[in-house]
Formats: structure tokens, sequence, C-alpha cells
């Protein structure tokens, strides 16, 4: 058995190998623009929002500018550019779209973009035209971060390969945090939980939970009495004794219902941004899917 074992790590290196081999290839068949660097020599790169953002940072350390258009605290949902963005996307190398409908704005900039040097990168996955909020699957999100260490490459080939060697890295990690929470929602002795919008439903299929949403896709949709008292219904038979809510919304939702039907409450972080306090603070996409998990835990009653 540990020869076999062995064996399929060697493998496992070596399709790695060839597979940062292909993609560099690739990357130095792919159009350059190398030629539109930034002053200090260093490529230009917008994110729509923190997930993206986070992830651009990592794969590119100190090789590239990366600027998030959506500010800290503020919902990427229903986030409308400035002049002032619109003016910096023109003058950066590389944008990078969520896409699935995450920006309002999407596609307006695409058609204000058109014929200019500035490349756009959106996160394609059938999945996005059901839900948006792939990165709060470690998996999915490590298809994310190959894309954008790859888009990265095309508009900077003198650094593809440090931002695919920076990728496996961080995908390494990835694969960490799939592995804690598998093993951490493995044995739990509920099944249900409810959330303030329904954010997480890649998460709960990916982990065997299911999610009960207050609000839709997006948390400004408002929702009706009638899926309050379904809600609340919902709760009362299933004995749910927490309430999720989100740190960038009004907790107001969630908060009426647990009071409703005497539960507590506690955060799931849908990680669409973080606030100026938790940016101070040392907080990142890893360390808030963490307490994700530990919140999750204790919804799930999970030994």
């Amino acid at each position: 058995m540990q020869n076999n074992h062995n064996i399929r790590i060697i493998i496992g290196w070596v399709l790695g190998g060839l597979l940062v081999a292909l993609l560099i290839f690739l990357l130095n068949k792919s159009p350059k623009f190398d030629n539109n660097l930034s002053v200090d020599g260093k490529i230009q790169v917008i994110t729509s929002f923190y997930p993206l953002y986070y992830f651009t940072s990592q794969i590119v350390g100190d090789r590239a500018v990366v600027y998030n258009l959506t500010p800290a605290g503020s919902e990427p949902h229903d986030y409308e550019l400035s002049t002032s963005d619109i003016a910096r996307i023109e003058n950066s190398q590389l944008l990078i779209l969520n896409g699935g409908k995450l920006e309002s704005w999407g596609d307006n900039i695409k058609n204000i973009l058109d014929g200019s040097e500035t490349k756009i990168l959106t996160m394609e996955n059938s999945q996005l035209l059901k839900d948006p909020h792939v990165w709060l699957d470690p998996i999915l999100a490590k298809q994310e971060v190959l894309a954008i260490a790859v888009g990265l490459g095309q508009v900077d080939s003198g650094n593809a390969s440090y931002y695919l060697v920076n990728a496996k890295i961080l995908s390494d990690k990835l694969d960490n945090l799939d592995n804690q929470f598998k093993l951490g929602l493995n044995s739990c002795a509920k099944k249900d939980i409810i959330t303030s919008h329904s954010a997480f439903g890649y998460l709960a299929s990916k982990y065997g939970f299911n999610q009960v949403a207050i609000s839709g896709l997006s948390p400004d949709e408002e929702p009706s009495v009638q899926t309050l008292t379904r809600v609340a219904d919902f709760a009362k038979q299933n004995k749910i004794e927490y309430i999720f809510f989100e740190s960038l919304v009004s907790p107001k939702l969630s908060q009426t219902i647990a009071s409703e039907i005497g539960a507590k409450t506690l955060v799931l972080n849908p990680l669409e941004g973080l606030t100026d306090t938790d940016i101070r603070a040392g907080k990142n996409y890893f360390s808030e899917m963490q307490n994700n998990l530990n919140n999750l835990k204790i919804a799930l009653q999970c030994q």
C-alpha cells in the first residue's frame, strides 16, 4: 500500500510539472501587452471586489500593482462605477471580473473598453449562471486562481512563471481549507442552516448541508412577508437554534426571525468584502473562511 501511495505522489508531481510547462508555453504564445507597463515598470491590475483582489494580490506579490474597485465595507452587488474608476480601468493592463451578474456594471464596462488595450478577464464558469458566489467553494476558488495566473501571464509574460508558482502555493492553501471543511463538517447532528441571503449554495452542496435563505442571490432583494413566514416556520419545525447574518448588510431580518423563534444569531461571511476594521485587524479570505467553518460547526452541532 505504501508503494502504491508513493507512486501516486510521483505521478501527481510529474503531471503537475507538465501542466505548468504547458501553461508557460501557451502564455508565451499569447498576445503580449508588456509595452503598457505603469511608471514603475509594473503592470496595473484592477479587480471588481474582494475575493478576486485577495487572490490576485497573493499571486502577483510585488510584481504588479493591484487595485480593488469595491471600497472596503461596501457590497459589490450594488456598487456603481465612478468616473475615476473608469479612468483607472482604462489606464490598467488587466481588469478581472467575477461575472454572473455580480457586477451590475460589467456589461457596460466591456462596451467602454471595446477596442482598447485593457484585457478583461472574467471568471468563466457555467455555474455562474445560477449563482455567482463560486469563491466560497475552495475547489472552485482554485479554478479562479489558475485563471487569474494565466491572465496575468498573458499581459506580463516576463513574470508568467512567477505567477504560476504563486498560484500553486495559493491552490495548496485552498486544498488545505477544503480538507478542514470536510473534516469539520463530517459528523454533524443537524443539516439545515438559515442565512440572510442565498450566497452559500456551493458551500452547502460541497459539504453536505442545506441552506435556507431569507433573501435571494443579492442581499438587497427584499423578502416578502410570505417568505419571512415560511422561513420562520421552517426554523421552528426543524428546531434551528442559530440564524446567520452578514457583516456588510443589516442584520435586522435575521435578528427578527431569531427573536420570533427564540434562536441566537451568528455571522456567516460571504466574503463579498471586508471592512476597514477587518483589514486593519489582519483579516483575510482564509481567516474569514475559518471563522465561517467554526460558526457552521456550532450551528450544525458538529463533533
